[in-house]
């Protein structure tokens, strides 16, 4: 299979975690992540989450969770290619000193299946920090309750100066 390498939120691996993500935000949050229709195709699907206006970030369930999806915003935000975000862990979105607060946010997450409207400090892989607001941090799973990762998605952040 030729994948064109500047779209590789299009891979079909890709396609099917981008239906997980939206099916499990409604599961979670009983809300649409974004308006899709039945007609859409999952490529259609994958192209405007990619450049949706808010972002939308996920991680594997690793014991040391990789980022495994950023859309654009997401991408811009951190200041990383497609290919530097899929293989960072997710850890490395917080600064040292706030991923113990980071830690136990997911792992309430994960008990309670979502969160929402949180507050948190993070990190450009340049240095430069974010807060993130209004967050949404949920688990990704398919219809048979199986767990494939966290994802979280805002649309509100503001430069640390």
């Amino acid at each position: 299979m030729n994948i064109d390498k500047s779209q590789p939120w299009l891979q079909k691996e890709l396609l099917q975690h981008i239906q997980l993500l939206l099916y499990s935000f409604h599961y979670w949050t009983g809300k649409p992540l974004m308006p899709v229709t039945d007609r859409q195709t999952p490529e259609e699907i994958a192209n405007l989450l990619f450049n949706a206006n808010f972002v939308v970030v996920s991680h594997g369930t690793q014991a040391d969770p990789i980022l495994n999806y950023g859309n654009q915003k997401a991408l811009e935000l951190w200041k990383m290619d497609w290919q530097t975000f899929t293989s960072t862990p997710s850890r490395y979105t917080a600064e040292p000193m706030e991923r113990s607060e980071r830690e136990q946010l997911l792992a309430q997450a994960k008990s309670q299946g979502y969160i929402s409207d949180y507050r948190g400090i993070r990190i450009a892989s340049t240095g430069d920090r974010f807060y993130i607001n209004q967050a949404i941090i949920w688990n990704v799973v398919d219809k048979n309750d199986k767990l494939w990762g966290q994802a979280a998605t805002f649309s509100n952040w503001e430069a640390i100066a």
